[in-house]
């Protein structure tokens, strides 16, 4: 590539970069900027340190020359990579080949508060303030008169060439950057008209975010609207069929973020991605072969490119990345499906153990519903039990009590014929001034009356009080002779009378 006659195709896409970024620091010749960029190893800011501040023996063959007239010692031999031996040339077809790591821009946010000095300290320093805008205005001066050289100045201190920030001339508003990107989107299309492409409608930093969790590839476009190129960049290249076609093509996976350099965002975009020249498009993506969460600028397109151009260095740059992308897409598919039916696995296990807990406590209940109905049972049984004793012993001890057939001589005397509910009829004379409890405690105790022995009288039961489950009443007409009453029997039956024994149910009382 010595000669003069030389074919801009045989250079790969970071060499035509490099030339393209040195041709427009130092305005030489692309037939004579190759030899020196080729001796600088491509590197073009040695190329234009060498270019302003002369050509100096180069280091790289005096050290080659020297290991191979006498043998290094064993400690030079090793891969220490200084200024005066360099990188060796496989460890710079390496770097080189290696794309640029393109970092995450978070704009300052909008609503951030600025620090205002105290007013005292402000007045102290009004004189250095006016200093300082007197000088800066002088070199702003200086620098209009004689533009060739802040160039000058910034190839000979080998510092990377950075965009010229445009000043902010049409009283732009920071706005946040959704709607930063819908003004711009605004813009693009009263400027442009209407058009098919599709912005990504959000901040930078949404779209990088996005780019990296779907694996896709974000295509970046900054605009400079003080260029001459924009305006035919845009029309001729960017709206053209065969951009929007690709760009849109759902099967190359990309992301269109654009914006303009007078907002803040796009310049902070434009400073991070190493922007040389305007109009300007970059292709950030994942580089799964660096690092798990690494993102890089693998393609970068500076100027007036036409879309014949244009398309085929996206293409050649997304197929370059797609195979790496497919196997980290892959990778994450296959984790996220080994996620997947963990997730479900621990979901069956856990309607599983829900299960075996739900009929664990559905036998834990029943257990227990069966248990109190025993004990209720049980209960019961003994209430019922310790009822029929407490009554029988009741009844005994209230035949105890009861006095004997009064003679038929006596004139107070009532004769009562009681038929009993076995059907049996019992006739019996009573006192006329006992009382009515006197013919019912004789009802409940008739058949025990024969039982009652003097020897061994029965005490009454505790905690008990007993209740009459009948009632004595006279047939013709009929006439309920109630306890209430509190009547004697002479008063209520008279002299003689015919009662009937009723038993009262539970629906009765």
């Amino acid at each position: 590539m010595a000669d003069t006659d030389f074919d801009p195709n045989q250079l790969s896409i970071s060499q035509q970069e490099a030339l393209g970024t040195y041709t427009a620091v130092t305005n030489q010749e692309p037939a004579a900027a190759i030899p020196l960029l080729e001796r600088s190893q491509w590197n073009v800011q040695i190329a234009i340190a060498k270019f302003f501040d002369g050509e100096a023996p180069d280091p790289v063959e005096e050290a080659r020359a020297s290991l191979g007239s006498s043998p290094a010692p064993p400690s030079q031999s090793s891969h220490q990579e200084t200024l005066m031996n360099g990188f060796s040339r496989s460890s710079r077809q390496q770097l080189r080949s290696r794309p640029d790591p393109a970092p995450r821009i978070a704009p300052q946010p909008e609503n951030q508060n600025l620090y205002r000095p105290p007013f005292l300290l402000t007045l102290l320093f009004t004189p250095f303030n006016l200093l300082y805008r007197l000088l800066s205005g002088s070199l702003r001066l200086f620098t209009y008169l004689f533009p060739f050289l802040p160039r000058l100045l910034s190839g000979s201190a080998g510092g990377r060439v950075r965009p010229r920030r445009p000043r902010d001339t049409s009283g732009r508003k920071p706005l946040n950057p959704r709607d930063t990107a819908a003004r711009f989107a605004r813009e693009f299309e009263e400027e442009y008209g209407q058009h098919e492409l599709k912005f990504f409608e959000n901040g930078y930093a949404q779209a990088y975010d996005l780019t990296k969790k779907d694996l896709k590839f974000l295509l970046v476009i900054l605009l400079s609207p003080e260029h001459d190129d924009t305006s035919t960049f845009v029309r001729g290249t960017l709206l053209s069929p065969e951009v929007v076609s690709y760009v849109n093509d759902p099967q190359n996976k990309i992301i269109l973020w654009a914006g303009s350099v007078q907002d803040s965002e796009a310049y902070q975009v434009s400073t991070a991605l190493n922007c040389s020249k305007f109009p300007f498009a970059a292709v950030v993506a994942h580089t799964p072969q660096d690092s798990s969460t690494s993102m890089s600028t693998i393609a970068r397109i500076s100027g007036l490119v036409p879309p014949s151009a244009f398309v085929p260095r996206l293409q050649s740059a997304i197929q370059q990345h797609s195979a790496a992308l497919e196997r980290a897409r892959a990778s994450r598919n296959e984790q996220q499906a080994t996620r997947n039916l963990r997730e479900e696995q621990n979901s069956a296990y856990e309607r599983s153990l829900a299960q075996d807990r739900e009929r664990a406590r559905q036998r834990r209940e029943e257990e227990e519903t069966r248990l109190r109905a025993e004990r209720d049972a049980e209960a019961k049984a003994e209430a019922k039990e310790r009822q029929i004793q407490n009554l029988e012993q009741w009844r005994l001890w209230r035949a105890q009590s009861i006095p004997p057939e009064p003679k038929s001589s006596s004139d107070k005397i009532t004769r009562v014929s009681i038929r009993m509910a076995s059907g049996e009829r019992v006739v019996r004379k009573f006192r006329a001034e006992a009382d009515i409890e006197e013919l019912y405690a004789f009802v409940e105790c008739y058949d025990v009356l024969s039982k009652i022995s003097a020897s061994s009288p029965t005490t009454e039961p505790t905690n008990y009080e007993h209740q009459y489950r009948f009632r004595l009443v006279s047939p013709l007409p009929r006439v309920v002779y109630d306890l209430a009453s509190g009547e004697t029997i002479g008063s209520k039956v008279g002299r003689s009378g015919n009662l009937l024994v009723e038993p009262i149910d539970d629906e009765d009382t």
